[in-house]
């Protein structure tokens, strides 16, 4: 079998610009084969990112500067998915996620505030759960004349799913082991984790998936608050390393109704963004933090939530964490995670051979090339959807048709 060359495109909810990663792909599952050709994140234009993070935050927005923001976006992704092919043999297939700007799970709150309530979650069945990601397809698909995969997240939503995460069902075919459990922790803007226990008979049943809650979505925001906008993160977590976390503040913080939810479950910033960050702003007014302290009390949170979300949800503790996303950079918030982990080896997944920095653009080329092949995509019991179903809209290009 020939490899096939695919672009996976990504931007998750820290905006911080568009990871493009071109692979060469074999097989279909079990024996499913990536090779990283070439990868790189290509900034977002600073108007255009602002632009984005202001409706990301609720902005108001019209119909006509909805679908500019959507093509404007589009060709962004397409000039990444041109950039990334230069010096390489060219893609055949492009796979693209687009910008999330809006996630709401099918589960409601029973209240709509981010501040934590006594009252449990209400689950209401009869409303699916909606995603909205931008830099449609079709443009894509023109401006590379590739044919491109996007919408991913929709056929998911469709039967009952909440869209996310969709990457567990890729973290299994080209990260599990035959005898060692893993968890794979991806800590963008929001984390998320794939629980995959050691290869067996009936093993992928038994996989688990979900959004752990904030990644590095509130440090960030913190950073660019206490800079004034000149600095967007703390490299290496070395500020927050400087200061002292606030324990009780992480222990109010942790009561918040979205860490006690159970699985399947998922988030964005509609949660875990600047309204959520203001109110931890207050919060730590109390006890006179210092800037440092605050990011290293912000950091805990990450991690404690991860660490809660595993003894609480998990069938067992894994044998081994493996690290990928911006925040597996951090290596402050690696160390404290070492130490709450206490006996579970911590890694990034480039120390077993798969790109920590682009693992999440690899997945949406694997899911692209499994679109192509009608594999489904989704996990179940990762996303809550009622059965496997094939992920993506085909938008034909002009050299593909």
């Amino acid at each position: 079998m020939h490899p096939t060359r695919v672009i996976g495109l990504m931007s998750g909810t820290s905006v911080d610009g568009i990871d493009a990663a071109l692979v060469e792909i074999v097989g279909t599952d079990l024996d499913l084969k990536v090779e990283l050709l070439a990868g790189e994140t290509y900034p977002y234009p600073a108007q255009l990112r602002e632009r984005i993070l202001a409706v990301c935050t609720g902005e108001a927005i019209s119909m006509t500067e909805l679908a500019e923001l959507d093509d404007a976006i589009a060709v962004v992704f397409a000039q990444a998915a041109q950039n990334i092919q230069i010096g390489h043999p060219p893609a055949v297939l492009i796979g693209s996620h687009g910008q999330t700007v809006y996630h709401r799970p099918p589960e409601f709150y029973s209240s709509t505030s981010i501040l934590p309530s006594k009252e449990s979650p209400v689950p209401n069945p009869q409303s699916p759960g909606y995603s909205l990601q931008l830099g449609r397809g079709a443009v894509i698909a023109r401006l590379t004349g590739i044919t491109t995969i996007s919408n991913f997240r929709v056929a998911d939503i469709a039967v009952g799913g909440h869209g996310a995460p969709l990457v567990p069902r890729v973290d299994a075919y080209l990260l599990s082991h035959p005898q060692e459990s893993r968890c794979i922790q991806n800590i963008g803007g929001i984390g998320n984790v794939t629980y995959i226990p050691a290869r067996h008979n009936h093993w992928l049943g038994q996989i688990r998936g979900w959004d752990t809650g904030p990644g590095n979505s509130l440090l960030d925001l913190a950073v660019q608050h206490f800079t004034n906008g000149a600095k967007s993160y703390d490299e290496n977590g070395s500020w927050a390393a400087s200061g002292t976390p606030c324990y009780p503040l992480v222990e109010k913080w942790l009561s918040h109704d979205y860490f006690h939810l159970p699985p399947p479950k998922s988030t964005g910033r509609e949660l875990f963004g600047l309204t959520y960050l203001q109110q931890c702003l207050q919060d730590c007014q109390a006890y006179q933090l210092t800037p440092a302290d605050v990011l290293a009390t912000i950091t805990e949170l990450t991690v404690a939530s991860i660490v809660d979300s595993y003894r609480n949800f998990l069938p067992q503790m894994p044998q081994r964490v493996l690290l990928c996303g911006g925040g597996s950079r951090n290596l402050y918030l690696k160390d404290r995670l070492e130490l709450l982990l206490k006996s579970v080896t911590v890694l990034t997944t480039d120390e077993v051979g798969l790109s920590a920095a682009f693992k999440e653009a690899i997945a949406f080329a694997v899911l692209a090339y499994w679109r192509q092949l009608g594999i489904p995509g989704n996990l179940p019991a990762a996303t809550g959807a009622d059965q496997e179903v094939v992920l993506g809209e085909v938008h034909h290009g002009i050299g593909n048709r």
